[in-house]
């Protein structure tokens, strides 16, 4: 009888444990989107570990339930703002009755094509690529990491690749390419510009683009990236050191070039590739005063990366309220690391530029 009681003792003492050190992870997870990674930039972690730590502490939770364990109430109190936060991952439903949309737009990051899960060339995964954009049929399409060889002029390429469209682009030349950022529009263009961020060469590029009923800008988006290998982690000696060096500078960089858009983008779409999740600084500072596509007219996962999937959304369109979305796909086509956000939408005629 002593040693049942012994048992019971530890497994309780063990779950109590367990409850106690998730549901503080994700506490600390809602913290993070309001502490400012150049400030404290560990805290962003506790963000990207929000979809692996939210099921935990819910299975611990009905698990309580049947314990009838004194954890229950804590692990209740940790899960409560998951129900404003897990729509941003999972949608179970898109609206219906909408009017007939106006307006198609594509966000895709391809990956300088260079994440082909074969051995195909960057040039013909490039055309593959270019294939199925212009099988989407939207009226405009945001390039991030768009690359091509020096022998390559963008215009020219574009031109060849991207017919009836006009396209604004800002690119950098390194020693083995052309790479950056893209805006593609069937409508034209009535202004352009870009946001370059200090010594990095991720940037924004804006165009401003006729509607029927306004002018709308649009900011194509490539915050800085965390350029992390998960093979060289492993094989590298020093990798680990090299990693953390790597993340805490890319997530503290990242509120400059946030800030940096903010100033000028508002009444704008703010989208592409934020490299940062839907529980993070930067999202919670670009939503003020827009609307996240998915969360508005998604269904399933919002995930827009292969690795980890379905935990890793880092991709976005966020809108002004002068537009109203009727649909938001992620496609996982396997044409980059990345999947493609694919939103329809009308115009509601408010707030328009």
């Amino acid at each position: 009888m002593a040693e049942k009681k012994k048992r019971h003792w530890l497994s309780r003492l063990s779950f109590g444990s367990v409850s106690l050190f998730m549901s503080s992870l994700l506490l600390l997870s809602y913290i993070s989107v309001i502490v400012d990674p150049a400030k404290a930039w560990f805290f962003t972690l506790f963000g990207l570990l929000y979809p692996v730590v939210f099921p935990i502490v819910l299975v611990l939770f009905v698990w309580s339930l049947f314990r009838r364990s004194h954890m229950r109430p804590l692990l209740a109190i940790a899960l409560l703002p998951s129900l404003f936060f897990a729509g941003r991952y999972y949608q179970l439903d898109r609206p219906s009755d909408l009017p007939e949309p106006t307006l198609k737009v594509v966000s895709y990051n391809v990956g300088l094509f260079a994440h082909s899960t074969s051995d195909t060339p960057r040039m013909a995964l490039a055309d593959s690529a270019t294939r199925y954009l212009r099988g989407l049929d939207a009226d405009i399409i945001c390039l991030q990491e768009f690359w091509l060889p020096l022998g390559e002029q963008p215009e020219a390429w574009l031109q060849k690749h991207f017919p009836g469209y006009k396209a604004e682009y800002y690119v950098f030349t390194g020693q083995k390419g052309r790479f950056g950022n893209v805006t593609l529009s069937r409508r034209g263009f009535e202004g352009k510009g870009k946001e370059t961020f200090e010594k990095s060469t991720n940037l924004a590029i804006y165009t401003d683009v006729k509607l029927d009923s306004s002018v709308l800008r649009l900011y194509n988006c490539h915050f800085e990236s965390y350029n992390i290998s998960l093979p060289a982690l492993v094989k590298k000696d020093g990798a680990v050191e090299e990693t953390e060096r790597k993340m805490s500078r890319a997530i503290s960089e990242r509120p400059k070039q946030v800030a940096k858009v903010l100033k000028a983008a508002e009444n704008s779409v703010v989208l592409g590739d934020f490299n940062d999740t839907p529980l993070s600084y930067t999202y919670v500072r670009f939503i003020r005063g827009r609307h996240d596509a998915f969360t508005a007219a998604g269904k399933g996962w919002g995930a827009t990366h292969r690795s980890l999937w379905p935990f890793l959304r880092i991709d976005y369109i966020l809108y002004p309220s002068g537009l109203k979305a009727t649909s938001c796909t992620i496609d996982k086509v396997k044409y980059s690391d990345h999947y493609p956000v694919i939103t329809s939408f009308y115009e509601t005629g408010r707030n328009t530029r």
